[in-house]
């Protein structure tokens, strides 16, 4: 039972949440393509993958917004227009998601580090910082350790890679989370179970749900549902802790203080406060802030809150 309840709480990671309504049951159905961001779309080739980006604001300092699991560079949509006045900030669609390439990738968080990392190169930034949201965090702290040249600073917003899973709950983990477990998530359990993302979900936070429902008649969206699976399994495979304080970049870590998914409250237990301070015992140049009455998706549900915080950490 545990461990279905578990599962619940990994598809609420996946899609975010608002309230149930009828209309929900009437959307038509759209290709990723057609999803409205409010901002321009880049597209460049990285790897022999085209690649989408959000590319606002003029600056020589870099802000490289990396989304979580499952969402994509819109989930930033609070959070460009202030960062922009005050630095170049790049939101990118990770492959297998938003309006980048799908396909059968390897997407590891090393492989998403190449990526990144290519993609800098690309543009012609030498270095960024690496702002990233749950699982882009983790992959933020991949790419500080195997390529620190690329990386300015970090800032972890609600991240991945500070809990310890045993080989056991690793092995489930991957076994039970399936392309059909993606794929066939109803309307109202995209609905209902994705609240553990907020302590309080916004009105405004609808667009969450409405994109994902429409997504689900997209031509690739069984590539999507296969990119989200490898992607659970790449964050259980390419663990961080042992390696961490290698870590000397200069490092915020954000965190909501009723984050209900980390740490994992069926498998593990526990507070979210003392992950925090586990994170920020680990990277010896790091400041943590704690925010109140704040659940997982900090970037969207206390947006003045990490912007003020972001750029007051630049300073």
């Amino acid at each position: 039972m545990k461990k279905y309840i578990y599962l619940l709480s990994i598809i609420a990671a996946i899609m975010l949440n608002s309230c149930a309504t009828s209309y929900y049951y009437n959307l038509p159905s759209k290709e990723f393509e057609e999803i409205d961001y409010k901002f321009d779309i880049n597209k460049v080739k990285v790897k022999n993958i085209t690649v989408a980006f959000i590319d606002e604001g003029k600056s020589d300092n870099v802000l490289l917004l990396i989304h979580g699991l499952g969402t994509n560079a819109k989930s930033w949509i609070k959070n460009i227009p202030f960062l922009s006045k005050h630095f170049r900030v790049i939101a990118v669609d990770l492959p297998g998601y938003g309006k980048s390439d799908k396909g059968y990738y390897q997407y590891s968080m090393s492989f998403y580090s190449e990526v990144l990392t290519e993609l800098l190169t690309e543009l012609k930034i030498k270095k960024a910082t690496f702002v990233g949201h749950s699982m882009g965090a983790q992959i933020s702290l991949m790419t500080a350790l195997k390529y620190p040249q690329y990386v300015d600073k970090l800032v972890l917003i609600s991240p991945a890679g500070f809990e310890k899973f045993t080989e056991g709950e690793g092995d489930w983990m991957k076994s039970a989370f399936t392309v059909e477990l993606v794929k066939e998530t109803t309307t109202r359990n995209i609905d209902v179970n994705l609240r553990a993302n907020f302590y309080k979900t916004p009105d405004e936070a609808a667009f969450f749900v409405t994109d994902r429902i429409q997504i689900k008649g997209a031509k690739d969206f069984e590539d999507y549902c296969y990119a989200v699976t490898r992607n659970v399994a790449g964050m259980i495979n390419e663990p961080l802790l042992n390696e961490l304080k290698n870590i000397k970049h200069e490092t915020l870590i954000l965190f909501g203080e009723n984050d209900g998914l980390i740490p994992n409250p069926y498998l593990h237990g526990g507070n979210t406060v003392d992950i925090a301070n586990f994170a920020q015992s680990q990277l010896e140049n790091s400041k943590l802030i704690l925010i109140p009455e704040c659940g997982h998706m900090l970037p969207f549900e206390k947006a003045d809150e990490a912007n003020n915080a972001i750029v007051e950490f630049m300073k």
